[in-house]
């Protein structure tokens, strides 16, 4: 085949832009894996909410419903609940008044605390039928509506004090959008999680589940944790309106949060859920356990077992597929998302944690160790804990 200069000239601009965003996202890999370990991602500590809109920002409206009111009364409740249940938790507001907050300081605020999960409430605005929850972590839009979604969330830039100056050399695009993707992809296991589990429970009080998806939130994309942000319904639509409007069904919105966050933390620490402490009016379930294919039949009961996750997805992968680059692999299935292993190692998390070393020196740059306890998927100190009794 001939190649002609200006067509050599383009293959190699080409190479050129994709040698740099590998070289950028491999500085992102490391970077981020350094925040994961160093957080341990076992524990919440910390926890930001944040309420959209407020100030001279109104967000969308209804006939009387502001946005910016409908998002703060229910972040409040959601706070008192949290304080209340677990005094230990600290609870920090980026507004708890109707006050106008940027939305670069909402994700300093929630990183300055060195926050355990960020939840940014929101309600919607679309045609006078729309109705419905959803919730949303960082990632491309899928469709138009998605996109939309983001755009007006993110259109507030031109309120602030500069008129959005300060972000006019942020880079948006899907490719830039991917490299921060790839950056925290060790915090979206938990965000899609824990979105997911706030789905469920919306569904409970009667709520249409519109499902998690994904949008590129400036809000989002600097927030380093896990985050979610949840659009509560449709102020544009005269019953969604009259629902978020009342204190009453706030509340129950407010209680659904609770829950699906109290099942999250519950998961997330490797506890056991006490159905009695659940807030009055509140029914709860276990989390759902996860399926897991057990190749070893020399597991015995009570034995800890350690294995190398190496991804994660939405939809089935055949363990034959060429990216697991010919390992035994093991999946399992917690969520409503396909996780897959490696490895097999009983009661030994140092010969795990040596295979996830060599897994991120073969490329596996995300590997890493997670515990079971008879089939169950258990937070990994815990595991840990359990395995040197």
């Amino acid at each position: 085949m001939k190649i002609t200069f200006d067509t050599a000239q383009k293959m190699k601009s080409i190479l050129r832009n994709l040698s740099l965003l590998s070289f950028m996202v491999i500085g992102l890999f490391d970077q981020a894996i350094g925040q994961a370990d160093e957080s341990g991602l076992g524990t919440i500590k910390t926890v930001v909410i944040d309420a959209g809109h407020g100030g001279k920002d109104p967000g969308c409206h209804g006939v009387s419903a502001h946005e910016k009111h409908v998002c703060l009364s229910m972040a409040l409740m959601l706070g008192d609940m949290i304080k209340k249940e677990y005094p230990k938790v600290k609870v920090v507001y980026t507004r708890d008044t109707d006050v106008f907050v940027e939305l670069d300081e909402r994700a300093k605020i929630a990183n300055k605390n060195n926050a355990d999960l960020f939840i940014c409430i929101h309600a919607n605005a679309a045609s006078a039928s729309a109705y419905g929850t959803e919730t949303y972590v960082l990632g491309l839009h899928r469709t138009d509506a998605q996109q939309k979604v983001a755009e007006r969330e993110n259109s507030i830039i031109h309120l602030e004090d500069d008129g959005g100056e300060k972000y006019k050399g942020f880079d948006m695009s899907p490719d830039a959008i991917i490299a921060r993707q790839i950056q925290l992809s060790v915090f979206l296991d938990q965000s899609i999680n824990f979105a997911s589990k706030l789905q469920t429970e919306f569904t409970k009080i009667g709520r249409f589940d519109r499902g998690v998806k994904q949008a590129g939130f400036l809000v989002l994309y600097k927030t380093t944790m896990p985050s979610v942000l949840i659009e509560t319904g449709f102020l544009t639509n005269p019953s969604e309106e009259k629902f978020l409007s009342s204190p009453e069904t706030q509340k129950q919105m407010a209680n659904s949060m609770f829950v699906a966050f109290k099942k999250y933390k519950s998961e997330l620490e490797g506890v056991d859920i006490q159905i009695d402490d659940e807030p009055k009016g509140i029914t709860t379930e276990i989390p759902n356990k996860p399926s897991v294919n057990t190749p070893n039949s020399a597991i015995n009961k009570g034995d800890v077992v350690f294995r190398v996750q190496i991804e994660t997805s939405s939809s089935r992968i055949q363990l034959t597929d060429k990216k697991f680059k010919g390992l035994p692999i093991f999946e399992y299935k917690q969520d409503g998302l396909y996780k897959y292993t490696t490895g097999v190692f009983v009661n030994d998390i140092d010969s795990a944690n040596e295979l996830k070393n060599k897994l991120r020196n073969d490329g596996f740059n995300f590997a890493f160790v997670v515990g079971f306890l008879d089939g169950e998927r258990i937070n990994l100190q815990k595991a840990i804990n359990l395995a040197k009794k």
